[in-house]
């Protein structure tokens, strides 16, 4: 893996105790990285996040790196009640990683886990969702691997470990989906719970269908529910109206 940027910190107020993340977003715009895979040569330097007491943390690649992404995810991933961000992030020479953010002891946000970037520039992930779909007691995190090339729904889960941070551990793969086309600004599809049980919502590989994706016993299977439109087709499947 190549070496990454370094990282400069901005704190924005005096620092709180145990306070939690309640909102983020993407700053710094840039120009730096112009894949274009979300519809314009745009991506954001910067990770801001707002904390319950009002004060903002952020984060700032001062090169090689970018946050390419449509927005940063809060979800609680160690089970603690308080949220980490669920980014994607690419270098300029080898790509795309999966990166969780979240806040240390003193409040002051860090890199809590990542996977390697892919290797070669502008290869890309668009991110699903996270949950707890195998009623484990973890949260997995669900992303499209290339959604434009290799097609491939991938399943990690986020294990908190005991310094703070976490370990994205391999779940499952399942070939043969997309949830994004390339120059669109939004990313379909999601994660749904219906009937206590949680699925992977995205298109086929040649967006003619909408699929239904679920994990049992570290095994991704996968069913056809219907055809796909346009957007109101994911709408209907992530309310379960299929």
């Amino acid at each position: 893996m190549r070496r990454a940027a370094i990282i400069s910190l901005c704190v924005f107020a005096s620092a709180a105790q145990a306070e939690k993340i309640v909102a983020a977003d993407y700053t710094n715009p840039t120009t730096r990285y112009p894949h274009g895979a979300l519809g314009d040569p745009i991506e954001h330097a910067g990770l801001r996040v707002t904390l319950s007491n009002g004060a903002e943390r952020a984060a700032v690649w001062s090169e090689l790196v970018v946050f390419e992404d449509t927005a940063p995810r809060l979800v609680d991933l160690d089970g603690d009640g308080a949220p980490e961000v669920i980014t994607v992030e690419s270098h300029e020479l080898a790509g795309a990683r999966l990166s969780i953010w979240g806040l240390d002891e003193n409040d002051t946000l860090v890199s809590k886990a990542y996977t390697d970037f892919f290797g070669i520039p502008n290869r890309w992930l668009a991110v699903a969702g996270a949950a707890d779909m195998d009623g484990d007691g973890f949260v997995e995190i669900a992303y499209v691997d290339r959604p434009h090339l290799a097609k491939i729904l991938t399943v990690l889960r986020y294990i908190p470990q005991a310094d703070g941070s976490g370990r994205l551990e391999p779940v499952a793969t399942l070939p043969g989906v997309s949830n994004h086309r390339f120059g669109e600004a939004d990313i379909g599809g999601g994660l749904r719970e219906c009937d206590g049980v949680v699925e992977v919502i995205t298109a086929n590989a040649d967006w003619t269908r909408i699929m239904a994706t679920r994990l049992t016993d570290g095994v991704l299977t996968t069913r056809d529910i219907g055809p796909h439109v346009d957007s109101s087709s994911y709408a209907k499947a992530l309310a379960c109206n299929d």
